[in-house]
């Protein structure tokens, strides 16, 4: 959903697109969003339903995205970088970002056949450099931890296909057949137990993928309905199940290097990367109250919301609006920028300026910039009417919250 050239969205009664829309008004945009961006969205929103494991993948920054587009346009369409935001919709499974060094250093000691790839030798300098140390967030070890980080996540990455095939049945079989006593019980965040099922189910999906080993190099993180990621561009990720809500600054880059058939470009994802390494706890969204909504009596009383999601960049945020029951209304004040509202259950009516629609799931809108914007619930009692909102506003970004 967006103005993205490579499929931008279309009006459905005019059967034109949203890029046009925009370019032949763009009042839709507002000024301050011209200004900085240009005649088009700053963001692109979508559904994922993953039921395969996406490609694992970063997205480069500005100014290597200038670089890899200038060099290579067929696989990188854009000169844009491409931080994004993942809200869950249903249950999602995910890895995302390095894990703690000491979790990394336990799997290359317990897990023989990553060891094996990484190599003996690359493995024993990463734990020996790591020892000690992995807590300590001095510049001078954070540097030489991120280095050696760098130097056992290439050494593996640079196997070869026979290599890492070998390894992966004896990975798999090492899984089955240790069960909860799987990587020595695996580590506080990730137990045996978990592990040793997420090698089989994802070795189902990619036979003999180098995705197998770097799982353990990941966070595996676990997201319930309403709880959300933020990934900067460089950040190394891939979304192993689930539904959830995507807001992305509007670009198509993607370096890949596993669990795909696509085209994968090994070396420049291990070059592009920061190496940051943190529990994922750290990269976990904090959503506040939206607070320029008015919510109606019925809302109040039935425990409906609104909740913001706002990353720390200026091309998008997200309001995700739960209306419960019947007659529950949320009118928002207009803002300084344009949005697009999705419904992804229930059903009710939305009203902008004076135009009113039926909505229910599936039904997108897109709202122009100064439009007052009205949500009413038209559902039963127990029935809960559920959108999100992705809007770009230059001025103030964070309409008064904070993350």
């Amino acid at each position: 959903m967006g103005t993205h050239p490579s499929n931008p969205s279309k009006d459905l009664e005019s059967g034109r697109t949203l890029l046009e829309l925009v370019e032949a008004n763009q009042m839709l945009l507002a000024p301050s969003v011209k200004a900085r961006y240009g005649n088009k969205l700053p963001f692109l929103f979508k559904v994922l339903s993953i039921g395969k494991a996406l490609s694992i993948q970063a997205h480069p920054n500005k100014k290597l995205a200038e670089q890899l587009h200038a060099r290579d346009p067929k696989n990188y369409p854009d000169d844009n970088h491409k931080p994004e935001m993942a809200i869950a919709i249903t249950d999602f499974e995910g890895l995302c970002g390095f894990r703690p060094l000491g979790e990394i250093a336990h799997f290359l000691s317990s897990v023989s056949a990553l060891r094996q790839l990484v190599g003996e030798d690359a493995a024993k300098a990463f734990i020996a450099t790591v020892r000690g140390q992995e807590s300590d967030d001095s510049s001078e070890s954070t540097t030489q931890n991120k280095r050696a980080l760098q130097s056992a996540f290439a050494a593996l990455m640079k196997s070869s296909q026979e290599d890492v095939a070998t390894a992966a049945k004896a990975l798999v079989s090492e899984a089955e057949s240790k069960g909860s006593e799987f990587a020595d019980g695996g580590v506080e965040s990730t137990s045996g137990d978990v592990m040793s099922k997420l090698v089989i189910r994802l070795n189902k999906q990619f036979p003999d993928d180098i995705g197998l080993f770097v799982l353990f190099f990941l966070n595996f993180v676990k997201l319930s309905p309403g709880e959300a990621l933020f990934l900067k561009a460089d950040d190394i990720h891939a979304y192993v199940s689930g539904d959830i809500i995507e807001c992305m600054a509007a670009s198509d880059n993607v370096v890949r290097a596993g669990f795909t058939p696509k085209f994968k470009d090994v070396q420049t994802l291990v070059d592009l990367l920061t190496y940051n390494y943190a529990p994922i706890e750290e990269q976990k969204m904090s959503p506040t109250e939206y607070p320029y909504v008015v919510l109606n009596r019925t809302a109040y009383s039935s425990g409906s919301e609104a909740t913001l999601y706002d990353p720390p960049i200026d091309e998008f945020s997200v309001i995700r609006t739960v209306l419960n029951g019947s007659g529950s209304k949320a009118t928002f004040d207009p803002i300084d920028g344009p949005s697009i509202v999705i419904c992804t259950g229930g059903k009710g009516k939305i009203t902008v300026g004076p135009k009113t629609e039926e909505i229910k799931e599936g039904y997108v809108f897109f709202v122009g910039a100064t439009a007052e914007l009205i949500l009413e619930s038209a559902g039963d009692q127990d029935d809960s009417f559920t959108t999100f909102k992705a809007f770009c506003e230059v001025e103030d970004h964070s309409n008064g919250a904070q993350l």
